[in-house]
């Protein structure tokens, strides 16, 4: 049973991308065209899972600062592996596992030494973003090869033909792997906030930590899983976002966790726990993701877009605490 101030919550992050998107059709016509919107699509599905991931720490009453240096962290791993002769596949789940890994040393860190989700997860931000320059020399890794680049760069139902000059021609763009795989997470993780035991503990540890115990709830397993589950999430977003530019950046990623706080909180998950759905993150990282490509359009600095998207967050985080008054 989802609160009825969730779904008006949700149902006003809608609204609000609405008018988002008549506003930026209004002042740009190419808003509206193909390549931009898989423009979007793409920008999004990095945002939207790492959103997802944060959504599942925050819904336990955490926070994850982390996600963008441990994405940057996975991205050099799966690199690095395709280097050394490994397969694109198994690299890749070298680099998720590589972000799993950095997820449950956060959760053991807050859950064994009772370090605070803000110190632990930022001590792990230095420490990823450390072995990311350390790992390549602050240099990017490129020459991964074509393989590398199709989880980022590839699409279904791309349809393709050959000019008499040699040249392809583009009939149908397709749809997007990236974003395939955001829908695939989203409706999956979706299921099991919702529907399996394990999303019942997620949110009794964040509605009533003390109370959750008492019911018999494993609260520090039940938040070694959603950490541990945020990492793997910004892993599998490194890997989206290094194959899509088909080079290792141990740089990218930064400020990224600010993106996913937002989502999440946009959507309707509060910072003070127990409360938070996949679906309004997905609408929180959209909005993100609309916003940024619009002002791109509209050609405002990306300084500029960093003061606006600061005041986003502190808008969402100022209607999260309005919403949690008694």
């Amino acid at each position: 049973m989802i609160p009825a101030g969730v779904s008006l919550h949700r149902l006003s992050a809608l609204l609000t991308l609405c008018l988002l998107i008549a506003g930026f059709a209004l002042s740009s016509p190419a808003f509206f065209s193909i390549n931009n919107g898989l423009t979007i699509l793409l920008q999004t599905s990095v945002i939207g899972l790492l959103g997802i991931g944060m959504t599942l720490v925050i819904v336990t009453g955490g926070i994850d600062l982390s996600v963008g240096s441990v994405l940057a962290l996975s991205g050099v791993v799966s690199a690095m592996a395709v280097k050394a002769g490994v397969p694109v596949v198994p690299a890749m789940g070298a680099g998720v596992a590589a972000g799993a890994a950095c997820g449950a040393f956060n959760g053991l860190v807050i859950t064994k030494l009772r370090i605070p989700p803000f110190v632990a997860t930022l001590g792990m931000m230095l420490i990823a973003r450390g072995l990311a320059l350390q790992l390549t020399g602050a240099i990017p890794i490129s020459g991964l090869g074509e393989a590398f680049g199709l989880l980022g760069n590839g699409a279904l139902f791309r349809v393709v033909e050959m000019r008499p000059n040699g040249f392809p021609n583009v009939i149908f763009p397709g749809i997007p792997y990236p974003a395939i795989l955001l829908l695939i997470v989203a409706i999956g993780f979706a299921y099991l906030l919702r529907r399996r035991q394990i999303g019942r503990h997620i949110f009794a540890t964040g509605s009533n930590e003390e109370a959750a115990r008492l019911s018999g709830v494993r609260v520090d397993r039940t938040k070694l899983y959603a950490y541990t589950m945020s990492g793997a999430l910004a892993g599998l977003a490194g890997n989206v976002l290094m194959s899509r530019l088909i080079t290792a950046q141990p740089s990218e990623g930064v400020m990224a966790e600010l993106d996913a706080i937002a989502a999440a909180v946009i959507g309707g998950a509060s910072l003070s726990g127990g409360v938070g759905a996949i679906s309004g993150t997905m609408i929180g990282a959209f909005i993100i993701g609309i916003l940024r490509n619009g002002l791109n359009m509209a050609g405002v600095s990306a300084f500029i877009q960093q003061i606006v998207i600061g005041f986003v967050v502190i808008g969402a985080v100022w209607i999260d605490q309005i919403r949690n008054r008694p």
